[in-house]
C-alpha cells in the first residue's frame, strides 16, 4: 500500500469516533471534530489524488535532465528536489528510484548552478545516514566532489562540494579512505584520521577549505 494511503487509513481509524455525534457531549462539537492534524503531506496528497514524494522526485530529476527546460526552471526543480530529500525516507528512496546516478552526473554539468545544486543535494542526502553514504560511495561521487572542491572556478560550487564531502565521510570510514586517496598528498594528514572523531574530520576539512579558498575565482 502507498505509504500516504497507509497513514491516511490509520488516521481515519484513530479518529473514527466523532465526538460531535455524541448527544451527551457537553463540549462544542466544532472543537472536538477531527481535523487533518497528524497527517503528513504524503497522506494529504494521497487523499487529494496528488503525486507522491517519489513521483515529485522523479519529475524533478526529469526536468533537471531535460534539454527543453530553462536553466532557471532546472534550478527551481533542483531546489524542490533538495527539499524532498531532506527527509530520511526520501533520501533512502533515491536508490529505489534509480536517482543516484543521474544526480552524481550533474556534478559534471557545464552550468555552475547545476553543479552547486547537485553537490548540495548529495550533502543533504548523505548527512547522518549510513545507507545513503554507502550509495554515494558506490556511485563514485567522492572523486568528483574532491575535484570540484579543489578546482572548480565557482566559489559556491566549491563550498557545496566541501559540504557534501564532509557529510559523506563523517562516521563512515570507507568514504574517508576513498577521499584521502583522491586528495593531493599535501592535504593528507600524517597520522591516522578517525571518521568518528569530529575533531579529526574537522582538521582534514579545514585543510581542504584553505586549499579551496586559493582557487582563482570565476570572472
Amino acid at each position: 500500500m502507498d505509504p500516504g494511503m497507509n497513514q491516511l487509513l490509520k488516521w481515519s481509524i484513530e479518529n473514527s469516533e466523532n465526538p460531535h455525534n455524541d448527544l451527551t457531549a457537553t463540549t462544542d462539537p466544532k472543537t472536538e471534530r477531527p481535523s487533518g492534524h497528524g497527517l503528513n503531506e504524503e497522506a494529504i496528497r494521497s487523499l487529494m489524488g496528488g503525486p507522491s514524494d517519489a513521483d515529485l522526485m522523479k519529475s524533478s530529476m526529469a526536468a533537471i535532465q531535460s534539454p527543453d527546460i530553462s536553466l532557471d526552471n532546472k534550478l527551481m526543480a533542483f531546489d524542490n528536489f533538495e527539499q524532498l530529500i531532506e527527509t530520511v525516507d526520501n533520501a533512502n528512496n533515491l536508490e529505489n528510484l534509480a536517482l543516484w546516478t543521474p544526480l552524481v552526473a550533474e556534478l559534471s554539468s557545464a552550468e555552475a548552478g547545476i553543479r552547486r545544486m547537485a553537490a548540495w543535494c548529495i550533502g543533504t542526502a548523505v548527512q547522518n545516514n549510513t545507507k545513503t553514504q554507502e550509495r554515494a560511495l558506490a556511485v563514485n561521487a567522492l572523486p568528483l566532489l574532491v575535484q570540484l572542491a579543489l578546482e572548480d572556478p565557482d566559489d559556491q560550487v566549491r563550498r557545496k562540494a566541501i559540504y557534501a564531502m564532509s557529510s559523506e565521510i563523517r562516521n563512515y570510514p570507507p568514504a574517508l579512505k576513498v577521499m584521502m586517496h583522491h586528495l593531493p598528498e599535501e592535504l593528507r594528514p600524517g597520522g591516522v584520521v578517525n571518521a568518528a572523531d569530529m575533531d579529526d574530520v574537522d582538521k582534514v576539512m579545514d585543510g581542504i577549505k584553505q586549499a579551496s579558498a586559493k582557487v582563482t575565482k570565476q570572472s
